[in-house]
This record gives structure tokens, C-alpha cells and sequence, in this order.
């Protein structure tokens, strides 16, 4: 897959970081972590591996359709909104080890700088935002390309501010893949 073309100005960074740099990986950086959703047990969950987890929720695997699809996408929005790095990163996971290899740290370093970059009427838009299904692509079976203009929010999101996100389905989820 090829990574998305990376530019000099800020905003740019922001639209790389959020649809490429960032992915599941072992951190000790999780000193301040934000609070995101009440914990199921008392037990932290592992970490997953730069591979995606094979179970999205409990024992069931994730809806191998469009809906299942733009549901993931609509979940990586709000993290991204609720600067919840462990979704962020989850989500986009296979995207991440991409980023890495072309010289971008770890999603959890590189997330925390983007959270910081979006000005907080937007990332307030991003955790309600939707998707306009009807502007969703199929280039291929289990992948869906979402545009930046089927992100529907109180706010209006750009190509140069999001960018457009594949979804593809791996290991019984839906993942940003580029």
C-alpha cells in the first residue's frame, strides 16, 4: 500500500498522523492516559501487536459489511475527538506499521502531538461525527474508501484536514489501512 503523500505545513501533518501514523504497538508512554470509556473489568486488556486483535468485541467477530465498516470508521472519529489513543491506534493499527517504517514513531508519541494540532470545536464535531454512507466506495471486496466529504459534523471537515481513510477487513475487524 502506499502511504498517503506527506506535506511541510501543519495541517498536512495532521491529515498523515490521522490516516497513517498510527497503530497498536507496546508503550511505557501511558502515564497520562485519557479517560475513554468504564473499564469491563478490573484487569487492563493487553495491548495488541502491530497485528490487528483477532476479536473486535468479546468472541464475535466484526459485521463483514459497509455498515460494519463505516461503524469502525465513526468509532476511530470519536476516539480521535475523545483524544482516546489506545482506539486511535487500535483502529488504525496496520496503517501504523506503515507510518513506522517510513520514519514516524509509534502511534501513542505521534497521536499526542496530532491531538494537540486540532483546535477543540473540531475535535468536539469529530466525537458525533457520521458518515455519509452514500459516499462510500467499494474498490474491493471487504474495502471501503471513506472521503473526507462523507464525514458529516457540526463543523465542515476538508481533504487537507482528514483526508480519505481505507477500511479494510483483517482478523474479524475493520481497520484503517491507508
Amino acid at each position: 500500500m502506499k502511504a498517503r503523500t506527506l506535506a511541510s505545513v501543519a495541517v498536512a501533518a495532521w491529515v498523515v498522523l490521522v490516516t497513517t501514523a498510527c497503530g497498536p504497538e507496546k508503550s511505557t508512554e501511558d502515564a497520562d492516559p485519557k479517560p475513554s470509556q468504564p473499564a469491563a473489568s478490573s484487569t487492563p486488556p493487553a495491548k495488541p501487536s502491530i497485528t490487528p486483535s483477532a476479536t473486535p468485541t468479546g468472541d464475535q467477530p466484526a459485521p463483514r459489511t459497509k455498515a460494519g465498516a463505516i461503524e469502525r470508521y465513526e468509532e476511530f472519529l470519536h476516539a480521535v475527538g475523545r483524544e482516546d489513543i489506545d482506539t486511535v491506534c487500535e483502529v488504525a493499527g496496520p496503517a501504523a506499521k506503515q507510518a513506522e517504517d517510513q520514519g514516524f514513531g509509534p502511534c501513542t508519541a505521534t497521536f499526542q502531538i496530532t491531538f494537540q494540532m486540532i483546535p477543540p470545536e473540531k475535535k468536539k464535531a469529530l466525537q458525533t461525527a457520521t458518515v455519509d454512507r452514500q459516499r462510500v466506495a467499494e474498490p474491493a471486496p471487504e474495502k471501503y474508501e471513506i472521503p473526507a466529504e462523507a464525514v458529516k459534523a457540526s463543523v465542515t471537515f476538508g481533504e487537507e484536514e482528514i483526508g480519505s481513510s481505507t477500511m479494510e477487513y483483517l482478523k474479524d475487524n475493520w481497520y484503517v489501512t491507508d
